[in-house]
């Protein structure tokens, strides 16, 4: 029988930068210094911090994640958004068409993306052999329920699968402040 229990990780804010706007902000050539992995695998947070620039406002030390991607994107909260003065969608990671505006300022050079800035859904990833096992699809929407002090069951959360992909939720720091959660704290996925 699947294990249908999933330990959560907290997304803080972060920026997903290609190579051409890396090397803007941070010099030609420059490479991104890995200083911890993440939950799936190839991705890390980098030594790397970069400032948000909002019509409002200025988020300072935002940590940039790895590997560089095909898209730069900005990953915030709700509550980020509003010092910034930002209207960003909640949107799957990727989905950026039509997502907000921002300006990134790095060491040696600044960008202002036109789209990219959103509210990360909340998610889980699985390995295609576990979404087999709990009879999950990608693309499908599931429960997520937590016990405890400020028990919650978080609705609309999408299932991404992958091959690359180890079991985690991920939620951003609004949603589990609100319910008073940690990271690896343990939920059941129900359907």
């Amino acid at each position: 029988m699947a294990d249908n229990h999933v330990s959560v990780g907290i997304s803080n804010r972060h920026v997903h930068l290609t190579q051409s706007d890396l090397e803007t902000l941070f010099g030609v050539g420059h490479k991104l210094t890995p200083t911890k992995n993440l939950s799936q695998p190839g991705q890390f947070a980098c030594e790397e911090t970069v400032s948000l620039i909002g019509p409002k406002g200025t988020l300072s030390k935002v940590r940039i994640l790895g590997p560089v991607r095909a898209a730069t994107q900005v990953e915030i909260s709700r509550t980020d958004s509003f010092p910034l003065g930002v209207t960003a969608p909640v949107r799957d990671s990727g989905s950026i068409s039509g997502s907000a505006g921002i300006t990134i300022e790095g060491p040696k050079g600044r960008i202002e993306i036109k789209e990219g800035a959103i509210i990360a859904m909340r998610h889980l990833h699985l390995h295609t052999d576990e979404a087999k096992e709990l009879g999950l699809k990608d693309k499908d929407m599931i429960s997520v329920k937590f016990d405890g002090e400020r028990g919650v069951i978080f609705n609309n959360v999408l299932v991404r699968v992958s091959s690359n992909f180890a079991k985690d939720l991920h939620l951003d720091t609004d949603e589990a402040n609100a319910a008073g959660l940690k990271n690896g704290d343990l939920g059941t996925i129900i359907k």
